[in-house]
C-alpha cells in the first residue's frame, strides 16, 4: 500500500544495516520511481543490495571539507535527504538542507567524527543534551521540514509513549480524549501519575557463532553504538527526585531538563523490566528521547518546574554485545579490531522495544513492540527484529514529513503520534500492553538498606546497578 506520493528526489546518506533495511519499505510505501533515489556512503557495504533495485550508489566518505561540494549538486528544493550515516554532522546537514530547500530526517543527532570522545570538549559538550540544543537551535518558520531521531529510539518510543499514557488512563478511569497540545499531554502524565518512564529493551537475537575475543559483535551499528556509549550516560531529571547522584552534573545552557553523569553510558547500569524477559540490568545509554520526552512532558509554573518525569535508555543489547561492551571497557574504551554485524546469520531471538511508566496507581505499566527474527524476516528482506523496528520508524517518519513539508525542526514528541504508528504499526510485531507490580527494590531491601530510598521506589539511586 503506498502511504504517500513523493515528487522530488531522495538523497540517502549511508547505507549500512538500517538503510538496507529501510530500501524495501520506501519501495512499497512511497510512490517514486527508484531512479529518483540516489545513496551516498563511505564504503561498499549495501551496494548489491541496492543495486538490485536499480538504485545508484556513490562511494564518497563525508567530511567537513567535502559534505557541501558531494551533495549539494544533489539536492534540489522540493528533494528529501535521508540521513543514515555515523561521523557526519546532523547540524551540518540540516543546515544545509535549509538552503537548498530539502526535507531532512535522521536516526541520531550526530557529529563530525571524533565529536562524541573529543578530549577538548567538557563531558557537558560531548553529550546529546548538547546536540541537540545545536540542532534545534536551527529551528526557524518556514524552513522546510527536518525530523530529527525518528528511527525506533529515538523515534517510535516517544509515540508509544503517548499511546501507553491513553491506554493507562482508560485502564484507571483518567481523563478521556486525546490532548491537543504538549502542555495537555504533560498534565495528562502528571495527573496519572508517571514519576519514571524507561525505554526499556531487551534484546535476545542470537547467532551459531560465538563472539570471539578481540571481535565487537552487535545487532545493529557498532560504530553507533560504541560511540553513544562512549558519551556520558544521560537522563531527563525528574521532578521527584531528591538527591542528585553524586556523580551527576547538571548543563549551565539549554532547557534544563537532563544531567548527565561522569561516566560513560556503556559503563553505567541500571535495574529495569520487560514483559518477556522480566527484570534485567540494562546499560544507562544516552539518546536522545532520554532528554526529549523529559523536556516535552515539563510543566512549569514560571519558571518553577512542578512537574518531570525522570526518563531515561535502560538497554540489555543481544549476549554477544554485552560480552563485546564488558570487553571495550576492559581495554579502556578502545574499540576491537574486529566488528561482526549479526544479519542473516541470526539464528533467533525477540527484540521487546517499548516504554515502562512507573510511580502510578497501577505500579508498572510496559507497552512497546515484541518482534522476532523470523516475524521481520517475513516482513521484509534484509532485515533483523532490530533493524526492522528502526526502519519503520524511518519510514513513517519520512511520510509525515512528505505530507508536512514546512514544519520546521521538529523532534519525534512534536509530530502526530496518530499517523506514525499508522504507517509504522505493520512492521512492529505484537503490540503489547502489561502491567507489573515490579519495582527496582525487589528482593534488595535485605541488603545494603542505607544504600536505598526505601520510602520511595521511584527514586533513581534504587534503579541504579552501576
Amino acid at each position: 500500500m503506498k502511504q504517500v506520493a513523493f515528487a522530488g528526489r531522495l538523497v540517502m546518506v549511508g547505507n549500512g544495516s538500517i538503510g538496507q533495511a529501510v530500501l524495501p519499505l520506501i519501495l512499497r510505501h512511497i510512490a517514486m520511481p527508484p531512479e529518483r533515489i540516489h545513496i551516498v556512503t563511505a564504503d561498499e557495504r549495501g551496494h548489491a543490495e541496492a543495486a538490485g533495485y536499480g538504485i545508484g550508489v556513490s562511494v564518497q566518505p563525508l567530511t567537513r571539507q567535502n559534505y557541501a561540494d558531494v551533495l549539494t549538486p544533489l539536492l534540489a528544493p522540493g528533494d528529501f535527504l535521508l540521513n543514515l550515516s555515523v561521523d557526519v554532522s546532523s547540524v551540518a546537514l540540516v543546515r544545509l538542507c535549509q538552503e537548498r530547500g530539502a526535507l531532512y530526517l535522521d536516526t541520531c543527532i550526530e557529529p563530525w567524527m571524533g565529536g562524541y570522545t573529543d578530549p577538548s570538549l567538557s563531558p557537558s559538550l560531548r553529550s546529546n543534551y548538547a546536540l541537540r540544543e545545536s540542532a534545534l537551535a536551527l529551528a526557524a518558520p518556514g524552513v522546510p521540514t527536518a525530523v530529527l531521531t525518528h528511527g525506533a529510539n529515538p523515534g517510535l518510543v516517544s509515540h508509544f509513549l503517548k499511546e501507553a499514557l491513553l491506554n493507562l488512563s482508560r485502564d484507571t478511569g483518567g481523563p478521556a480524549g486525546v490532548p491537543g497540545t504538549r502542555e495537555g499531554w504533560a498534565a495528562l502524565a502528571r495527573t496519572l501519575g508517571v514519576k519514571v518512564v524507561h525505554i526499556a529493551e531487551r534484546d535476545t537475537q542470537w547467532a551459531a557463532a560465538p563472539k570471539r575475543i578481540g571481535e565487537f559483535v552487535n545487532t545493529w551499528s557498532i560504530d553507533g553504538f560504541v560511540g553513544e556509549g562512549c558519551q556520558p550516560a544521560e537522563l531527563g531529571w525528574g521532578s521527584h527526585e531528591r538527591a542528585l547522584p553524586a556523580d551527576g552534573r547538571r548543563h549551565d545552557f539549554g532547557c534544563g531538563a537532563a544531567i548527565y553523569l561522569l561516566r560513560p553510558g556503556a559503563g553505567t547500569q541500571v535495574r529495569s523490566w520487560t514483559p518477556l524477559s522480566g527484570p534485567y540490568h540494562g546499560f544507562l545509554i544516552t539518546h536522545n528521547e532520554s532528554i526529549s520526552m523529559a523536556d516535552y512532558f515539563t510543566l512549569r509554573d514560571g519558571e518553577r518546574v512542578v512537574y518531570r518525569p525522570t526518563t531515561h535508555y535502560a538497554y540489555h543489547p543481544c549476549d554477544a554485545a554485552v560480552l563485546s561492551v564488558h570487553e571495550l571497557a576492559g581495554g579502556g574504551w578502545r574499540q576491537q579490531p574486529e566488528q561482526r554485524l549479526l544479519m542473516h546469520d541470526i539464528e533467533g531471538g525477540v527484540d521487546e522495544l517499548g516504554v515502562l511508566l512507573m510511580g502510578h496507581e497501577r505500579g508498572a505499566y510496559w507497552y512497546g513492540s515484541v518482534l522476532s527474527t523470523e516475524a521481520a524476516r517475513k516482513l521484509a528482506p534484509h532485515n533483523s527484529a532490530t533493524s526492522l523496528q528502526v526502519a519503520a520508524g524511518v519510514l513513517a517518519g519520512m511520510v509525515w514529513a512528505m505530507e508536512n513539508p514546512r514544519a520546521g525542526v521538529v523532534e519525534a514528541d512534536q509530530i502526530d503520534h496518530a499517523r506514525v504508528m499508522e504507517v509504522a504499526r505493520p512492521y512492529l510485531g505484537e503490540m503489547v500492553g502489561a502491567y507489573s507490580d515490579w519495582t527496582p527494590l525487589d528482593g534488595r531491601g535485605r541488603l545494603f538498606p542505607e544504600d536505598l530510598d526505601l520510602t520511595d521506589p521511584w527514586q533513581f539511586r534504587n534503579f541504579r546497578v552501576a
